[in-house]
């Protein structure tokens, strides 16, 4: 899943900057090189984890169940902790929660590691999540509280150039690793930088604290999150795997719904709630956020499939399926800052929904090719296209979130915002999963009758299945029904990799009409932030 470019403001730029002097023109690269190798172990995971899915796949023997749990243990413990991220560097230093996060996310990178099957990949998964829950939120908080404000804007967008750099050659880099080594090492790979963060940190780096902030953390929020989302999530995995009529999934949902219920009782009537529902009264702060759940909902449960398509079915290597995504990354990069400026020209309600549209266009793209043709005549003008719409689309988004609440909640409405997005990967990934493993299952059988195997090969083929395009066909077959086997299951993947792409252009469509219907009366920021400036997601 890729990591996307965002404007400065994350979950947690200082929600009451504290007093700021200029710091040493030393000091200031040491605090900028903590905050951005910090802040790219975070960014490049996500994408590297999803490359290498294949491959776990091939040496865990895992389905796609627990292949969308090593990605959704990840996020799920993310998405729900860090908004408390943000809360507990304020409160208790945000140098000191920074290098928690590096610490926890540094071991749970060589638990993931040396992991020696599914299971405890995803544990290990889980608390790396955590780990990034306390990492995340940190970087920019640190850079503002360090920097003063004439210096802040050159030294974010340092830190942005830096990170999205990052961005765009981890996944080549980790692609390598994957074929040249194993799957193991993009984890392992995590801990020098981690291990010089942390040097960095004790060394050079200021501590930092706001000591307005509130006296108490919004633990039972962050607990009824978790619940509430791991629920859902956990049912919708489980459709895949037992059928929506199963009382342990109809229990699940029942249970996340409730628990979605309950923390949004809670924070409506908090002291010190993670997320004051109070921003929504705003309609462009709503519209927004709605915007960044279809769209990035789009773009996390679309593009997890992708390096199944290019690796499993298209037989690209790890390292091509990772430069595959390079055209998306660099438009962004160099076209992030001339879409924030549009929003000054024309309005955001134009560029959130033109953007938008242009990313459906990219999505329903993905879904044309078939089994042949090479990147440039199959993928290139999806790739393109989608990084277009994106370019567009980012940074007017985050300034309209920005620019719908008070500039004193700025810190709090871009921590939600983030979090929002998150959340929609989490979702997208779990009900996706169920839309394709149907498209697959219903075109294979569709394919087994055409082709009229026994019943003893349907049976051989029931466990492997839940592989989708690693499903194996039984070893004792011609090599004339094996290859049509073969054949068959690749044609059945695309068929679900289609109805995902297709409903990723749908759902992008919808974040457009969000646009049309709330953004008419929507204002950029009054920041002297740099508008456009890209950001990791």
């Amino acid at each position: 899943m890729t990591q996307i470019a965002r404007p400065p403001c994350d979950d947690a730029v200082v929600r009451s900057a504290p007093a700021c002097t200029p710091c040493g023109k030393r000091q200031g690269v040491w605090v900028l090189a903590a905050t951005i190798i910090g802040s790219s172990l975070a960014f490049i995971d996500g994408t590297v984890v999803n490359l290498a899915l294949p491959a776990l796949q091939s040496d865990l023997g895992a389905g796609l169940a627990e292949l969308q749990w090593i990605v959704e243990a990840y996020l799920l413990l993310l998405s729900a902790l860090m908004l408390v991220g943000g809360m507990l560097g304020d409160r208790y230093g945000r140098r000191r929660v920074f290098g928690a996060g590096i610490g926890i996310f540094a071991a749970a990178s060589i638990w993931c590691g040396l992991a020696p099957d599914a299971a405890n990949l995803i544990l290990a998964r889980a608390v790396q999540g955590v780990g990034g829950a306390l990492l995340v939120p940190g970087s920019l908080a640190i850079l503002s509280a360090t920097f003063a404000e004439s210096q802040r804007g050159r030294a974010i967008g340092t830190w942005s150039g830096f990170t999205a750099l990052a961005t765009a050659l981890g996944p080549v880099i980790g692609g390598w690793l994957v074929d040249a080594w194993s799957w193991r090492w993009i984890f392992f790979i995590n801990i020098p930088p981690a291990a010089l963060v942390l040097w960095i940190l004790l060394r050079h780096v200021p501590e930092s604290r706001d000591e307005s902030g509130p006296s108490s953390l919004d633990w039972p929020g962050a607990m009824l999150a978790t619940l509430g989302l791991g629920a859902i999530v956990f049912g919708l995995i489980e459709i895949g795997t037992v059928g929506i009529g199963d009382p342990v999934v109809m229990g699940s949902l029942a249970m996340g719904l409730v628990g979605l219920c309950a923390f949004v009782l809670l924070e409506n009537r908090g002291e010190a709630p993670m997320m004051p529902l109070g921003l929504f009264r705003s309609p462009a702060f709503t519209g927004a956020n709605l915007i960044t759940l279809f769209l990035y909902a789009a773009l996390s449960g679309g593009l997890f499939f992708f390096p199944f398509a290019l690796i499993q079915v298209h037989d690209y290597s790890t390292t091509a399926a990772g430069a595959s995504l390079l055209p998306f990354v660099l438009l962004l990069f160099f076209l992030s800052r001339p879409a924030g400026r549009w929003i000054d020209r024309y309005g955001p309600r134009l560029p959130l929904t033109f953007g938008p549209l242009i990313a459906g266009g990219g999505f329903a793209l993905f879904a044309v090719p078939g089994l042949e043709g090479d990147y440039w005549s199959t993928f290139f003008p999806a790739v393109a296209v989608l990084g277009l719409g994106m370019a567009i689309s980012v940074a007017p988004l985050t300034t309209v979130v920005m620019g719908s609440v008070d500039q004193r909640r700025a810190g709090v409405a871009s921590g939600i915002n983030n979090a929002i997005s998150r959340v929609a990967g989490l979702l997208a990934i779990a009900v996706m999963g169920v839309a394709v493993a149907g498209a697959f299952n219903a075109e294979l059988d569709n394919r087994l009758d055409t082709l009229g195997v026994s019943s003893q090969v349907r049976e051989s083929l029931v466990e492997e299945r839940l592989k989708l395009a690693g499903a194996a066909p039984p070893p004792n077959l011609s090599s004339d029904l094996r290859e049509a086997l073969e054949h068959a299951i690749d044609d059945s993947f695309l068929a679900g990799f289609r109805v995902a792409m297709l409903l990723a252009a749908g759902l992008a469509c919808a974040a457009a009409l969000v646009s049309i219907l709330t953004m008419r009366g929507a204002k950029p920021p009054d920041s002297r932030l740099p508008s456009g400036i890209p950001e990791g997601r």
